[in-house]
């Protein structure tokens, strides 16, 4: 298994109830799939640097995360199928 920080941006205009559905639905990807998430923040709304889909603010994830590709490749898939993504980054952390 590698490590992997997982960010993604929920609509703001989402309501409170979709905006932790989408994130819980996110988690659930890489916990279904036998990842373990080791850290996870809620980083709050942030206003956003530049207009993405006419929104300007957003609600910020960060996931730490030990798993495999396979599981990164089925959480990207998922993060640009739901409409209430505005974005979403994925890095692999070095073995330290």
């Amino acid at each position: 298994m590698n490590k992997y920080e997982i960010m993604f941006i929920v609509k703001s205009t989402s309501g409170a109830q979709a905006i932790k559905e989408t994130a819980s639905s996110l988690k659930k990807v890489i916990t279904d799939m036998k990842g373990k998430i080791t850290n996870e923040r809620d980083m709050g709304r942030k206003d956003l640097a530049y207009p993405i889909k006419k929104e300007i603010s957003g609600f910020y994830f960060v996931f730490n995360c030990n798993t495999t590709a396979e599981v990164v490749a089925e959480f990207n898939r998922k993060a640009k199928l739901n409409e209430n993504v505005l974005r979403h980054l994925i890095i692999k952390l070095d073995e330290e």
